[in-house]
Parts: structure tokens; sequence; C-alpha cells
């Protein structure tokens, strides 16, 4: 009895180093057609931003943003090239939101003082009250962002023109230095997130008209 030939079995190919890592990284990265790509990365903005704004930038991790947003690490990566990378995202929005929120609400507005009210109104509703991304317009930035901050403050130079633009208005003594009353309304419109509740007795828009009251001439 003639006995078959034996198959050699040949060894199972060896996946070439990285595939398996090549597989998992595609299975998170979204569609390029998928509809919710821009969704996702306003969710990882908005959850950036409260981490960043309760944290601070430097105790924030991306694990912590992917956490928060409820995707794997690695696909942060395939919406932002790191961290500073999605900063500088969500102050762009922050700054362009609240400058277009002012900027309707001084629409029609003639008397300089009104105006100036009518600007801290949208400023502390936008800054205190949103639901969207939050914004983000510290006068404090983490040294970590040092690198940054050419094109952190170029962000924020339109609304800087914009509230410039209202004071120069307003009818002050000349003794007072615009500049100095400019920095002094705006520092106090943005340290309102360090001590605001919403169990405060006043709401965001009366905060920012007793603001303007305690500057107005009586």
């Amino acid at each position: 009895m003639t006995s078959s030939p034996q198959k050699t079995k040949r060894p199972a190919a060896k996946p070439k180093e990285g595939a398996r890592a090549s597989r998992d990284i595609r299975s998170e990265k979204p569609s390029d057609d998928d509809a919710s790509v821009g969704a996702r990365r306003r969710q990882i903005m908005q959850e950036a931003a409260r981490l960043f704004g309760t944290r601070g930038f430097e105790a924030t991790t991306i694990r912590d943003i992917a956490s928060a947003t409820g995707i794997l690490g690695g696909s942060i990566y395939y919406h932002f090239a790191s961290k500073e990378d999605i900063f500088v995202a969500v102050h762009g929005a922050g700054m362009e939101k609240i400058t277009e929120a002012v900027l309707r609400a001084i629409e029609g507005v003639e008397d300089p003082w009104d105006r100036l009210e009518a600007a801290a109104v949208a400023h502390c509703s936008d800054l205190l009250g949103s639901s969207e991304v939050p914004v983000i317009v510290s006068p404090y930035y983490s040294e970590s962002l040092d690198a940054l901050r050419e094109t952190l403050v170029a962000q924020r130079d339109r609304y800087e023109t914009v509230i410039a633009g209202l004071v120069d208005a307003l009818d002050l003594p000349p003794s007072l230095d615009r500049s100095l009353f400019r920095l002094n309304f705006l520092g106090a419109l943005n340290w309102m997130p360090t001590w605001y509740r919403t169990s405060s007795r006043l709401t965001p828009a009366e905060i920012g008209r007793q603001l303007v009251l305690a500057l107005r001439p009586r």
C-alpha cells in the first residue's frame, strides 16, 4: 500500500511590523464622506474647552479630551495635530463667536455708554451662558503656550479693536487714560469665569450691566 504524500504545512506568514497597529488606526479613522466628522470635531473642541477652563491647559491631556468626548485617544489626531492645535482652534472659535455677539448687540444703539453696556451684556451672556463651545478669553496663558502667544493675540485683535472703538467714543475725563480704562473693563469681564457660579443671584446679563453701571458717570 503506497502512502499518500504528506502536504507540507507552510508556516503562517507573520504580519508585517506595524500592520496590526495600522488596522487599529484605520478602524478609528472617520470616513471622509461622513457628515458627522464636522460634528465630532466640534464635540472635541467643546470638551477640550471645558477641560482647559476647569483644569488648565497643562493639566489637560489628549487622553482626557478623548475620554470626555467618548472616543479612542488616537482618533483625536485625525481632527487635530496636537493639544496646542486644539487650543488654538477653541480660542479662535470662541473669540470669533463673542465678537459677533457683541457686534449684533451694539447694532443700532446710538448712545456710547448704552453701546458699552450692550457689549458687556453680550460678552457676559456669551461667556457664561453658552451651551456651545465655551469661550476662552482669559488674559492669562500657560507658559507652555508661549510659542503660540503671537497667534492667540492675533485672534483677539478684532475683538479688542471693537472694544477700543467703544471706549474711544465715551465722554471720559481728559485725565483718564483710555487704554487703562479698556484693560480694566476687559479684565473685569474676562475674569468672571473664575468666580461666577450658576447659583448666583444675578444673571450673566445683569452682571454685565452692573459692571458698566460702576464705571458710568452719575
